[in-house]
């Protein structure tokens, strides 16, 4: 494992001897400076206080040395004979012998330890970088990321080199094109047996790295090769695995919220079109009705009907028929509007020349002249669909006309790189709690008793956010609603095109 131990000292081997020779030096001036103070027993503690720091300082080898020179610093001297290595006494030899035994254990039990903590710090930070990955991988949105956090995470886990590779289209891993073949191979294969492959795993031990795949069964998002892999560090294959099963959980996360999301876009649009069905056959029955009754009399009893008569069934089959046509065509576009997977086109447009187009239809419509415009010249131009915004401007003017018996002011300005389109009528007041509702499909105002399908201001707010804008409604005063259109100005004009 790349992980460090924390316990030991790190020394080279010349500098671990070293070490020893000078702890055992200091060991034995100790002893002699305190020799005609101390007993050969409290000199010989000396000598098991060096070994004790070696052991907890050292690795086993330095250690064991260092209990082996303690007992012949000893014998040498401070047991008699001094100055020699034989021992005069039976005594003596079981002290030095014993002396030896205690060193050796606690050198052995000193390393055991060691050994035990590296365990156990090692542990915990495994512990540590699998929650950190987790809590990583919660927020993350595109498998890149999960990729990114994955590979940052076996760099730091293991010595490596470890290769990531995700499954792209069709389900087939997608590698480097510098990837050797022996562990391309080596990630389908451990996809295949859906299985972690290598040493110690029972499953090809004789490969030099775990392949770990990425997921669960049976489906697999891709496949992790991780080196180094000896087949005795079962806590480091498992801790492999626990990597790659928080990055394959992250992968089909974002799997299956991308097949809900789509799930929810399908059902959406479903209960889109079956309302809008429902509702239009709804708001046609009626005007078709009426025409099909008009029509029918004109053709069954026109000689008998007087020229007032005439042109009243005629009147009525132009405007249920006028009716009709407003209702389809706003349907038609709602619905493309909702479920259009592309952007509108857009091109450079004068916003004067659109306002003035739709002042000149709806001159027809309003023949007592009530609509009052203020348009300044030299307003920049917009990246717009001039239909889609003369169809806006059109059905917000005749909501205008039919809600409202008085003026009707349109006004356009700029405030603040912001182009701002407004509708304002003297009709009856809207409620504040219908400001948002009166913008959804088939949501009338009823305060009039006019005829309406509902369909025009749920357009015209969908016009305005598909051109990156929005509509708002606000209480005029005075009296009357104003209808607000916005919309982000570009801050680069075409060259020699504007006004």
């Amino acid at each position: 494992m790349k992980y460090p131990s924390t316990t030991v000292t790190r020394f080279s081997a010349p500098q671990s001897w070293a070490l020893v020779g000078m702890l055992l030096a200091v060991a034995t001036a100790v002893g002699f400076l305190l020799d005609h103070h101390i007993s050969l027993t409290s000199q010989a503690m000396i000598y098991v206080l060096t070994v004790v720091v070696a052991s907890y300082k050292l690795r086993w080898q330095q250690s064991v040395g260092c209990a082996l020179g303690a007992v012949t610093a000893l014998n040498y001297f401070f047991v008699p004979p001094r100055w020699t290595f034989e021992v005069e006494s039976q005594e003596h030899l079981i002290a030095l012998f014993t002396m030896l035994l205690v060193a050796l254990v606690i050198s052995h039990l000193a390393e055991k330890l060691r050994w035990e903590t590296d365990i156990a710090h090692l542990n915990f930070r495994r512990a540590s970088q699998l929650q950190e990955l987790a809590t990583a991988l919660s927020s993350v949105t595109t498998p890149a990321e999960v990729a990114s956090l994955g590979n940052s995470a076996l760099a730091t886990a293991f010595a490596g080199p470890c290769m990531l590779a995700l499954c792209g289209a069709g389900d087939e891993l997608t590698f480097a094109s510098d990837l050797p073949s022996f562990e391309a191979d080596g990630m389908r294969c451990c996809m295949r047996e859906m299985a972690t492959l290598g040493p110690g795993t029972g499953r090809w031990p004789g490969l030099d790295a775990w392949f770990t795949p990425l997921g669960n069964t049976p489906h697999f998002d891709g496949a992790v090769c991780i080196r180094p892999a000896p087949a005795r560090d079962t806590a480091g294959r498992e801790h492999g695995q626990a990597l790659c099963a928080l990055l394959g959980q992250a992968l089909e996360r974002l799997r299956l919220s991308q097949t809900m999301q789509t799930a929810q876009s399908e059902a959406q649009r479903q209960q889109i079109q079956s309302t809008y069905l429902a509702a239009i056959s709804h708001d046609l029955r009626t005007p078709l009705a009426a025409v099909v009754g008009a029509a029918s009399s004109l053709q069954t009893q026109g000689d008998k009907l007087n020229a007032a008569e005439r042109e009243r069934l005629l009147g009525s089959i132009v405007s249920e028929a006028t009716y009709l046509s407003q209702v389809t065509e706003n349907t038609l576009q709602l619905v493309h509007l909702t479920n259009a997977s592309q952007a509108i086109q857009r091109d450079w447009e004068s916003m004067e020349e659109v306002v003035g187009s739709v002042l000149v239809r709806m001159r027809q419509r309003d023949p007592s002249r009530r609509i009052k415009s203020s348009v300044p010249q030299g307003l920049p131009l917009i990246r717009a669909d001039p239909v889609l915004l003369a169809q806006m401007l059109g059905n917000l003017l005749d909501n205008a006309l039919k809600y409202s018996p008085d003026t009707v002011d349109l006004t356009v300005n700029v405030v603040q790189q912001t182009l701002q389109l407004a509708v304002k009528d003297r009709g009856a007041e809207i409620p504040e709690d219908k400001y948002q509702s009166i913008f959804e499909p088939y949501s009338r105002n009823d305060l009039s008793g006019q005829r309406g399908s509902g369909l025009g201001l749920a357009l015209c707010r969908a016009i305005a956010t598909a051109h990156g804008g929005s509509l708002t409604l606000r209480r005029r005063s005075g009296g009357g609603n104003s209808f607000t259109f916005s919309m982000p100005l570009e801050s680069s004009q075409p060259q020699g095109e504007q006004p």
